[in-house]
């Protein structure tokens, strides 16, 4: 009898990726969830055994479905699949009870040990029909990847991409504060580099804000990262870092400002260069103004590139009512080329 396989996560790209990462040989029926409500009425259906889900999602969010499928007692076996590796995630999720926890992109060798160590998978009862079925579906997604593919989807793919690097960002940051970072869905969009200003303005609606930047660039593909504080919240963000005392405070928060941006912005390329497989060569930070207006932090060279795709994660620390921003802007140029590596680098992971 085959196994109901549910795979939960708000990007048809990650869906993808994890369908094609399940055994030939396993004996499954796979169903998909965009978010965690969606999760929670299929496995009430019996559509979820065993239930590959995401953290972070829209409507509602895996920490949230996890509670309920405790709460209710649901009869389902949770894998987290996600790219927050906080280790406070980890803990907080096996602690709901999921039974593991896989850093996205998925480990096949990883996920292969969890379903053999828990019994979930023998390795060794092949069910034709399925592995048929599986290797139909494994086709049919390989071909999708490199079948003419919508704007729409490469933004997915774009998004699903920074989620992953967001998330090792994050871990690097919380180990660095010792706090629980909340990582946003990361917001992707193409513009016209006449509308960034504008875009930047609605991330922070602070009159004055302190901001960071990295110039970075590999083969084919290059761009800028920006931090952005809210200088109102830079004190906290001082007392979080423990730094020994110095007559001068703005001092010390410039040398905060820097530090939580340098962490931030080589983490998330870091991210980048592991899935696009390139190694990007990075700036040294530079401050772009500290108290100033949002209007003043865009540099020249972003306004010549005509499009942009511009990447916008808020990251917070809501213990400490802190938060604060790192936006990509890359060339619009650059899409195709980032899209491309990005196939790639995912088809030899399969």
């Amino acid at each position: 009898m085959s196994t109901p396989i549910l795979i939960c996560d708000d990007s048809g790209f990650a869906r993808r990726q994890m369908a094609r990462s399940i055994p030939d040989s396993w004996d499954v029926e796979v169903s998909f969830a965009e978010h965690g409500q969606d999760a929670l009425t299929q496995i009430r259906e019996g559509k979820g055994d065993v239930l590959f889900l995401d953290l972070n999602m829209p409507v509602m969010d895996g920490y949230e479905t996890m509670e309920i499928i405790r709460k209710e007692d649901l009869p389902c076996l949770v894998i987290v699949v996600s790219g927050d590796v906080q280790e406070k995630a980890r803990e907080r999720m096996l602690a709901l009870g999921a039974i593991d926890f896989i850093r996205k992109p998925i480990d096949n060798a990883k996920l292969m040990h969890i379903l053999t160590s828990y019994g979930i998978y023998s390795g060794d009862s092949l069910a034709t029909g399925r592995a048929s079925q599986n290797n139909t579906e494994k086709a049919s997604a390989t071909a999708k990847s490199e079948a003419v593919v919508t704007e729409e989807e490469k933004l997915d793919a774009y998004r699903e991409m920074v989620n992953v690097a967001m998330g090792r960002a994050g871990e690097d940051l919380a180990k660095l504060l010792g706090e629980f970072i909340d990582l946003p869905i990361p917001n992707v969009n193409l513009i016209e580099s006449n509308e960034l200003s504008m875009a930047v303005a609605d991330i922070n609606r602070s009159d004055r804000v302190s901001a960071v930047s990295k110039g970075f660039v590999s083969e084919g593909i290059s761009g800028e990262a920006l931090v952005i504080f809210n200088d109102t919240k830079s004190q906290n963000i001082v007392e979080l870092l423990k730094y020994a005392p110095s007559a001068s405070s703005e001092n010390l928060e410039l040398e905060a400002l820097m530090d939580v941006s340098n962490i931030l912005i080589g983490a998330c390329l870091n991210g980048l260069s592991e899935q696009l497989a390139v190694a990007f060569s990075h700036t040294h930070p530079v401050l772009l103004g500290q108290h100033q207006g949002l209007s003043t932090l865009l540099s020249d060279n972003v306004h010549q590139w005509g499009k942009v795709m511009a990447v916008e994660i808020g990251y917070a620390i809501k213990a400490k009512d802190i938060s604060f921003d790192l936006l990509l802007l890359f060339p619009g140029d650059a899409m195709n080329q980032i899209y491309a590596r990005l196939m790639n680098t995912d088809r030899e992971r399969q």
